[in-house]
């Protein structure tokens, strides 16, 4: 019989005392002891582009690196710079704050401490996305004027949190002017740069493996930033990221077909962050318009809750019912007899916000919210989900899957006539759209109408909920058990690996073939249960597809009752792939992975 909660010695008092006091003491000033590198043996040299995957991947799955340095409460009044100003007429303004409560401090004087804020780690565990995928990927930004230190801020963010490099000179990164032009650029600006480095760090965050594109609009006047929108396009970007916009005109359905009209090119827009009201062009029909959550770490079996983000009467997202842009066929919602905003969302509070490097008007790491944060997160977002369908518009494919994202219910961005335009609600509202993404699934187009070929929809795991025992599942001894210790999530068997608190190693796999043609995912639900205490993830459960890591949980994980993990095995189609579960434990204090209800459907 196992030990379910306290097998095992206690830790060394030493080892305790090492993990916790740098921690402690460099808190004090906002930041935490940052992880360090050890070297490893020699090993044959992979290309270029799977030696970044393989960086990438141990960047954002390394436990030492899911540690959240918070910065204030959901909804808290916090002191910001809005980093651009009010748009006039036929102008639009970008939507990044800046914290000014906490000290920006450029990487020199941090020494071998990592930020305040939500890091890449961070946004990753948030919303479940794999840390592999995006390679081949291309995600534009479109902003106005030039940032000249644009380069060297981002190579400063990506080797803070261990991504590989993303330069001019690897191919990776690539700094344009509206009509292409690598040399002749806009005029600098100081705030648009802010905004720019925000959004760099944000696709790079989510996307770490695809490459960017900066496309700098000469002005901040609605005809440049469209000209720039359709050179992204052109360039060859199936994602493009847009953090800026205005009040709605009557012009508006005008500029949708000159500049929005992209099928099979993922369109992201910020919602806006002055509260509740419509704003151009998330109200675009051809676009995803992003709103804005607040984002803190819960003691949930998510690990996160987010609520509508809302300051202020003048400060939150944006929403609302256009009054000129048509309803997309997709949108269903019966308060709104036009486009409503917004589709789908992601973090924006700055009480809540991520962390961000910028040197051209700003002094280095800063704390940075708006929905000019959101829009390129889900821009990255759609590029780990893959290549839209030729003819789509992908701000559909939420609207397919939305059981594939967290539903924000809580919250709301001002006053309004029609409740769910401005409040939040179980299913689909304005402040947030259908929820924030919980893996990729719901950004790809299988189900909701888009291309990817024919496909018969089925499930295509035997004996996915263990009630056969071991029928056609390969797994350690004892894994597989109706033990009474881990009650099962249904049913009455459920795989229980690890839980001894000794050294043990325990595995389960089993191979699927996935039709050719199908997009397909994988789901499970995972409980955690632990006798560890603090931050250190001593015992990890690993979760693999062949040779590549879908995710690594830990100690660090642990959280009553069962979570629902998605990944999307769409690039594994026709191909036979063996997905497994490793459970190792070291030598004390048990950790227990249970998993349970397990699927592979097809689409």
């Amino acid at each position: 019989m196992r030990e379910t909660r306290t097998g095992g010695r206690r830790r060394s008092l030493p080892r305790l005392l090492a993990v916790a006091l740098p921690a402690l003491a460099l808190s004090v000033a906002g930041f935490t002891a940052a992880p360090t590198a050890t070297a490893g043996p020699a090993a044959p040299a992979p290309s270029p582009a799977t030696a970044h995957a393989t960086q990438n991947h141990q960047a954002l799955t390394d436990p030492d690196r899911q540690t959240f340095h918070p910065t204030g409460k959901a909804g808290q009044q916090v002191p910001t710079t809005h980093l651009c100003a009010t748009a006039h007429p036929g102008q639009a303004s970008c939507f990044a704050q800046r914290r000014t409560d906490i000290k920006q401090r450029l990487a020199s004087a941090l020494a071998a401490a990592t930020p305040s804020g939500l890091s890449p780690a961070n946004l990753h565990s948030a919303y479940n996305l794999p840390s592999t995928g995006g390679s081949g990927m291309t995600v534009a930004v479109v902003d106005a004027y030039n940032d000249p230190n644009a380069e060297a801020d981002l190579g400063t963010y990506r080797s803070t949190y261990g991504l590989s490099a993303c330069t001019k000179a690897n191919g990776c990164f690539k700094q344009v002017g509206q009509t292409g032009s690598t040399t002749s650029l806009p005029t600098n600006d100081t705030g648009w740069a802010g905004e720019e480095a925000l959004d760099l760090d944000m696709v790079s965050a989510v996307c770490p493996n695809c490459k960017i594109i900066l496309v700098e609009a000469n002005s901040a006047n609605d005809t440049d930033l469209g000209i720039a929108e359709n050179e992204a396009v052109s360039l060859g970007a199936k994602f493009v990221s847009n953090s800026w916009g205005g009040s709605e005109a009557s012009s508006q359905t005008t500029e949708d077909t000159q500049y929005f009209k992209h099928p099979g090119v993922a369109i992201t827009v910020s919602a806006g962050d002055s509260a509740y009201g419509a704003e151009y062009p998330a109200t675009s029909q051809y676009v995803t318009a992003v709103g804005g959550t607040a984002l803190t770490t819960a003691a949930n079996s998510r690990g996160w809750s987010e609520s509508v983000w809302h300051t202020s009467s003048t400060e939150g997202t944006g929403s609302g019912c256009s009054a000129y842009d048509p309803k997309p066929a997709w949108q269903t919602d019966t308060g709104c007899a036009k486009r409503m905003e917004s589709d789908v969302s992601a973090v924006a509070d700055p009480a809540t916000g991520v962390a961000v490097y910028d040197t051209y008007g700003g002094s280095g790491w800063a704390v940075y919210g708006g929905t000019s944060a959101s829009a390129p997160i889900i821009a990255g977002v759609y590029a780990l989900a893959g290549t839209p369908g030729a003819t789509d518009y992908p701000a559909q494919y939420p609207y397919g899957h939305t059981a594939n994202l967290n539903d924000v219910t809580s919250g709301s961005n001002g006053s309004c006539a029609t409740s769910y335009f401005c409040t939040a609600r179980s299913g689909y509202d304005g402040p947030t759209g259908w929820g924030t993404p919980n893996g990729t699934a719901a950004f790809t187009s299988g189900g909701s109408g888009g291309g990817g070929g024919t496909c018969t929809p089925a499930q295509l795991l035997g004996n996915p909920g263990f009630e056969s025992g071991n029928a056609t599942w390969t797994a350690s001894s004892g894994v597989i058990n109706t033990d009474s210790g881990e009650a099962a999530h249904a049913g009455s068997y459920k795989a229980w690996l690890d839980g001894y608190g000794s050294s043990h190693t325990d595995t389960l796999s089993q191979s699927v073939t996935i039709p050719a043609g199908c997009r397909a995912g994988l789901t499970f639900y995972l409980h955690i249960d632990t006798a560890e205490t603090g931050s250190t993830a001593y015992d990890k459960l690993t979760v693999t597809a062949g040779s590549t890591t879908l995710a690594t949980y830990s100690n660090v994980n642990a959280a009553s009752g069962y979570a629902q993990k998605t990944f999307d095995l769409s690039s594994f189609a026709g191909q036979t792939v063996t997905l497994k579960f490793s459970g190792v434990e070291d030598s004390s204090q048990q950790t227990s992975f249970v998993v349970d209800d397990t699927a592979v459907t097809t689409s």
